[in-house]
């Protein structure tokens, strides 16, 4: 019923050549246009909404798809498709509340918005923080890039890492934004070009998708799994909301357009696109059930693409992977070196800098932290592989920090002793739930955000606000009131 294993070819490598001279081409080229730091971190607001809603897109996917979400629908089924889904319900309701009063602040990075709100403080608090979780979150995101290069280029796992380094860095560091957001359009078309091709290919081998689902019934149970449970997508939902209208890629996006109207649009285009690519994505994985028994879950997906692509197909599968991460990688980067080097270094280390300077900055930052999450994503085998790690440390340090960006732009009354006892108690309780009392996930994960929500607004009633903290916020909010 399989064909024989196909390794990768010249073909293969032709193409996948051809991929990575495009895109440096592409990255380089936008090089040119980068004339300061705001238009290499936030694209001198002249970014179309579509464009921005691409990149937007391809910032929240990555290959995390074809190793995590894949690996769960090898296991379970359509579950993963209502998981991946969480994304769609976020951006959705992340673009009628939060889009415009992004727009409105008016900020180049999120941290300028925490300072209106809440004072220098938490800026340089959450800047430090943000940084350390944006560099834990992602080395889930280039595990799963050095778990590919392993299972179909052969080399090991380290290696693979290293590599995707080096390419990243490699365009973002001359084109800054523009860089990622015109590599964003080429390889989302790769991407889905790719995926589309290989449901076709895996549901013809299978004989259809009646046939599949007669040959496994429960994987077309939608709830199937303890992860189809009501508690656990409630959980998750609910940290994935949190997460990504936190998320600083996904807030410079908004900010990158010219206006409120373009940045409600972006929102709503980039929900489309996260709707229909599981359906794409995953279908195949699920295949995979039948025709691949008895395989690594994780590797699944991988391992059924050498055995259905020909040479030189194989090749543009691989290019697609590697563009999912590539783009994600690369947006995390941008916008993490611009809070560290306008955050910490304009700061506090030299107020007076200047744009040479800054441009600088930020491109050994972007070096720096792209150095962190190569070291870290070598370790996440130990937290159990991708999704199990995604899951954890989203839960455990993501959640907390993000909790005062996302509801202090809806809640006046939080004060900045809520910010720090929001983190405090966030991960204290985090840490108590999951590791002394060993709840089930999805409970520690509920009670964890209860803990959070409840000295946020506790402290902005109980403890007092400064003069000067409060007639910043009051300002910010005016500005966020008018129309």
């Amino acid at each position: 019923m399989m064909n024989i294993h196909t390794p990768l070819t010249g073909l293969d490598f032709v193409v996948i050549a051809i991929y990575f001279a495009l895109v440096l081409s592409a990255g380089m080229f936008m090089g040119k246009f980068v004339k300061s730091s705001k238009d290499f971190f936030s694209g001198g607001k002249k970014v179309p909404w579509w464009m921005g809603a691409i990149s937007s897109y391809m910032a929240m996917i990555s290959s995390f798809v074809f190793i995590a979400h894949a690996g769960v629908a090898y296991q379970d089924g359509l579950v993963a498709i209502l998981v991946f889904w969480s994304t769609v319900v976020g951006v959705v309701l992340g673009s009628w509340i939060f889009a415009w009063r992004w727009q409105r602040a008016q900020v180049t990075t999120p941290m300028e918005y925490l300072e209106r709100r809440y004072g220098s403080g938490v800026r340089q608090f959450i800047s430090w923080c943000g940084i350390g979780f944006r560099v834990l979150d992602n080395m889930v995101r280039l595990y799963s890039l050095g778990l590919i290069a392993s299972v179909l280029l052969n080399i090991p796992l380290s290696a693979g890492i290293w590599l995707g380094v080096v390419i990243v860095l490699a365009y973002t560091l001359t084109g800054g934004l523009w860089s990622v957001l015109v590599t964003d359009v080429i390889q989302c078309t790769i991407l889905f070009s790719a995926a589309v091709a290989m449901l076709f290919l895996s549901l013809h081998e299978v004989g259809g998708l009646g046939a599949l689902a007669q040959t496994l019934p429960d994987h077309f149970n939608a709830f199937n799994g303890h992860r189809g449970s009501f508690m656990f997508l409630f959980a998750y939902y609910l940290i994935v909301f949190i997460k990504y209208n936190g998320n600083w890629a996904f807030i410079q996006r908004l900010e990158s357009v010219p206006d409120e109207r373009s940045a409600i649009k972006m929102g709503l285009l980039t929900a489309v696109l996260l709707l229909l690519f599981p359906v794409v994505a995953l279908l195949p994985a699920i295949a995979a059930r039948h025709l691949l028994p008895g395989v690594n879950p994780e590797e699944a997906y991988l391992t059924l693409c050498t055995k259905l692509l020909p040479p030189g197909a194989l090749g543009l599968m691989v290019s697609a992977m590697l563009a999912a991460t590539l783009s994600t990688l690369a947006s995390e980067f941008n916008v993490t070196s611009s809070v560290f080097s306008k955050d910490i270094y304009q700061r506090l280390m030299r107020p007076q800098a200047g744009a040479k300077e800054m441009l600088l900055v930020g491109r050994l930052g972007m070096v720096a932290v792209a150095t962190l999450v190569a070291v870290g994503s070598q370790f996440v085998t130990a937290l159990g592989g991708a999704f199990e790690a995604n899951k954890l440390l989203m839960g455990l340090f993501g959640v907390p920090i993000v909790i005062p960006s996302v509801f202090g732009i809806l809640w006046k009354k939080p004060n900045t002793a809520g910010v720090y006892a929001c983190i405090v108690a966030g991960v204290l309780a985090g840490l108590a739930f999951n590791v002394v009392f060993k709840l089930k996930w999805e409970w520690a994960t509920v009670w964890q955000v209860a803990a959070c929500l409840l000295a946020y607004v506790a402290c902005g009633w109980l403890c007092p606000t400064s003069a000067a903290e409060q007639d910043s916020k009051d300002g910010l909010f005016r500005e966020l009131a008018r129309r």
